[in-house]
Order: structure tokens, then sequence, then C-alpha cells
């Protein structure tokens, strides 16, 4: 007697244990699954990174009568098929065929407006130092549009504007962040140069080298980096007023090491141009080909079908991308991990370049690789997006399905 129930105490103890195992393991699971994903359908619908989890619709989720349904499903994704785990939202798209890149290209931008990089003191006729732009409320980031009602396009201008004002209040529109605010800056006579001052740095353009993620074949359309295009002062987004993306010449390579970037090294073919840049986003910069140059690169260009996020897995991969000259090359990758819950982050999944040429040629990934496109499984997956400065091998990407959706 004393031996059954010994023998029935310890069964229910290991069965409690798991029950417990088993549900904080979908509490793990639920954690990871995004509330929102997109398909070409429901049927079948699979998380590459999570084979145990399976999926049926939702019991909530009947359609009505009338014609006023969503576009989404609620599916209910289950571990082993019987413990439910998280309702998920399906958005039906098609995934589109994009040819990829890995081309370097140049970037010129000029900023809607100039950027607040730093503020500093004047030393007026009596010998005080003040700082104008402080005491008008300025701060570093700030972008200021309008100066008198004018649109500003240039730091020349507002110098001018500043120099021509006689030390009478000049009216500022500036936006930081997502608000307009008007502001009234009052010019100090410099004791040094004997001209007016504001008492701050600004910049209106912006240059640097990406690479193409991709672009479509018939309308010309590009998408390249993974990330915005950010001020190196003040590390805020460039809000963009018009742009150039022009052909680059890789020169050099600066190795990435353990605990320092590396880097790409061109030169830009300052005569020629071979598309505008429109957008500044979150998740990458974007812009057009010209017709020309859209002609040239699609005779001449692989198509892959996009990969939505629940596609992707740890495992094999390749990036595209140049270390010399213009023309991309394949290199073998693999992909660390997968992040599927990451939203429109451009950190969504890790990636390790084990390709033994790009290691010799670079030390892994550096900058200037940004947009580098990610290709597994016969599908376009993501870009290149960061290097781990810890460990050039490894980087972050962005979901191309994140960089799409801007396109």
């Amino acid at each position: 007697m004393f031996l059954k129930r010994k023998f029935v105490k310890s069964a229910a103890t290991l069965l409690f244990a798991a029950f417990v195992g088993l549900f904080g393991t979908a509490g793990y699971y639920s954690t990871q699954l995004p509330a929102v994903i997109s398909a070409s359908s429901v049927d079948d619908l699979k998380i590459a990174g999570f084979p145990q989890l399976s999926c049926s619709a939702a019991p909530e989720s009947a359609v009505p009568a009338a014609d006023t349904c969503s576009d989404g499903q609620q599916v209910t994704f289950s571990l082993f098929g019987a413990i439910p785990v998280k309702n998920v939202e399906v958005r039906r798209a098609e995934a589109p065929v994009f040819a990829v890149g890995g081309r370097p290209f140049g970037i010129k931008l000029l900023m809607e407006g100039v950027m607040v990089t730093g503020l500093g003191g004047v030393e007026g006729q009596n010998g005080s130092l003040t700082c104008p732009a402080e005491e008008a409320g300025l701060r570093k980031g700030d972008i200021i549009r309008l100066v008198n009602g004018e649109v500003l396009t240039s730091n020349d201008r507002l110098q001018q504007l500043i120099a021509d004002s006689g030390g009478k209040a000049i009216e500022l529109s500036v936006r930081r962040g997502d608000e307009d605010i008007d502001m009234e800056l009052k010019p100090v006579l410099s004791c040094r140069s004997g001209g007016w001052k504001g008492g701050m740095w600004v910049r209106d353009s912006i240059a640097g080298i990406g690479t193409m993620s991709f672009f479509d074949t018939e309308t010309g359309c590009f998408a390249g980096l993974g990330h915005p295009i950010c001020d190196s002062d003040t590390g805020r987004m460039v809000p963009v007023h018009s742009g150039e993306a022009v052909p680059v010449e890789i020169t050099e390579v600066k190795r990435g090491a353990r605990g320092l970037a590396g880097e790409l090294r061109g030169k830009f073919a300052m005569s020629d141009s071979f598309g505008t840049l429109e957008q500044n986003k979150p998740s990458g910069i974007y812009g057009r080909l010209n017709d020309e140059v859209l002609a040239e690169m699609t005779a001449d260009c692989e198509e892959f079908p996009m990969a939505f996020r629940q596609e992707i897995t740890e495992g094999e991969a390749e990036i595209y991308t140049t270390v010399s000259g213009d023309t991309p090359e394949r290199y073998s990758a693999e992909i660390v991990s997968v992040d599927y819950s990451s939203g429109t982050s451009s950190k969504n999944m890790v990636i390790r370049i084990t390709d033994q040429r790009l290691i010799d040629a670079a030390g892994g990934i550096v900058q200037g690789m940004s947009g580098s496109p990610i290709i597994q499984n016969g599908k376009l997956i993501g870009a290149v997006t960061h290097v781990f400065v810890g460990d050039p091998s490894k980087g972050y990407g962005i979901f191309a399905e994140n960089m799409a959706c801007e396109l």
C-alpha cells in the first residue's frame, strides 16, 4: 500500500511538472509570435522557426453574411496541436517578386530645411557671452524649415538672413519630432567678427555610401540600406527634400576587427546619376531608377520572390554585396536567430558571415554593406543593417517585407 501511494504521488508530481513545462513553453512561444502576419494563404500556415506550432482557424473568426468583412483572418497557433498559444491575425497578400541588388551607390541628400547640429555662445560687443539660438528655444536636432515665412533650403541662406537682420528678431518655424514650433531668434552682434550671429551650427546636406537591396523591374522603384540615414552629430533621422543616387566604385575596404567597425570606401561618379532618392524611412532609403539604368540592370539581374517573416528560419543563407569595384558577389552566411515579434524594427534577425573570402577581405560585415540583400531557400528574406562591433562576422538584418511595404 505504501509503495502504491508513493508511486501515485510520484506520478502526480511528474504529471504536474510536465503540465507546468508545457504551459510555460506555450507562454514563451506566445511572446515570440507577432500579433499580425502576412501570408498568401492560411492553409497549412507554419512558423518556420517553430515547427512544433500548428495553426487552425480561431473559433470566433466566423465570416459575416454581409459583404463587410475585414482583410484579416484570426487563426490560433497551438503547441503540438493541443495547447493554444496565441491568436494571430493573418492578412492575405501575394508575395512580390524583386530583382536583388548588392550594388553600392553614393547617397547625396538635401535636407528639408536645415538641421541644428550644435549650439554655441556668441561674445557680444559688451564682452558678455550669450547663445541666441538657445534663448530662442532651439535644441540640437531641430529642423529649421521657415525663416520669416521663407522656405529654407540651405545653410548659406540662413546665415545671410541672420547677417542681414540688423539685430531685429527673425521668425522661425521649427520641426521637432512630429511637432511644428514657432520661435523668435534675436541675433547678437559679435565683437570678434563684427557680424550678426545666431549661436548655432547647422547642416543642410549629407552624403555617404550604401548598398541597394532590391528593385521593381516594372516601376524602377528601389530600396536600400534597411535603416534610416541619420545625422552623425545628432543621431536624428534626416528629412529629405531631394536626393540623388550616383554610381560608386569601391576602391578600398577598411577591414573590421573586434572592437573596431570596418568601412567600404569608394569614389563617386560625380557626372553620372542612376536615380533619385525620394524617401528616408526607418526601414531604409527609397528612390527610383532612371529609365536607362533600369533597362541596363533589368537585362542582367536575378529575381526572387519575397519571403514573409514566418518563412525565415535559422540556418544557411547567402548575401549579395560588393567589396571591390561595382559588381556584387554572392557570399555564404547563416541566420543565427529570428525575432518574429520584432515588428517594424530594422533588427529582425541575427546573421553571421561564414564565407572565408568575405572574412579575409573585410573581416565580415562593415559600414557601407547596409542594404546587402539576404537570400534563403530561393527567396529574398531581408537585408543586412548593422554590424556587431564586438564580432564583425555577425550583424543584424531586417525583414524584406518591412522594406517592401514602403516601396
